[in-house]
């Protein structure tokens, strides 16, 4: 029974360790990221964070759009933004490396496309 409450608080101060080491995403990014033919538009993304759960918006040109799949894991982020075309759903998949104040972003739409990548900085 002693090991078994051990191994149990063990795991558990592991898991609190490993909570502790998520990137401080949360707040506002600001990128200028890549579009269809090249042309960039200014995006900004509003984090928050809770545990390894990340929830936010993205602010452009067709206004504020929810992410969903959130998560965080160390210094890496992963989201998605579904998006609706013509009566077509379309996500694109984004997946980031956070350092200090920038995160280094790479997207690509589901199911095909080239990954784009660009830079997202925090807003002060």
């Amino acid at each position: 029974m002693r090991v078994y409450r051990f191994s149990a608080s063990v795991l558990f101060l592991m898991l609190m360790a490993a909570a502790a080491m998520a990137a401080d995403v949360s707040g506002k990014w600001v990128a200028q990221v890549p579009g269809r033919g090249g042309e960039t538009r200014e995006a900004t993304f509003t984090f928050k964070v809770d545990g390894n759960q990340l929830t936010g918006t993205i602010s452009g040109p067709r206004g504020d759009m929810e992410i969903t799949d959130g998560k965080v894991n160390g210094d890496e982020i992963s989201f998605t933004q579904v998006m609706q075309f013509n009566g077509n759903e379309v996500k694109l998949l984004y997946k980031g490396k956070v350092s200090g104040d920038e995160i280094k972003f790479t997207r690509e739409r589901e199911g095909s496309g080239q990954p784009r990548e660009f830079t997202a900085k925090r807003a002060s």
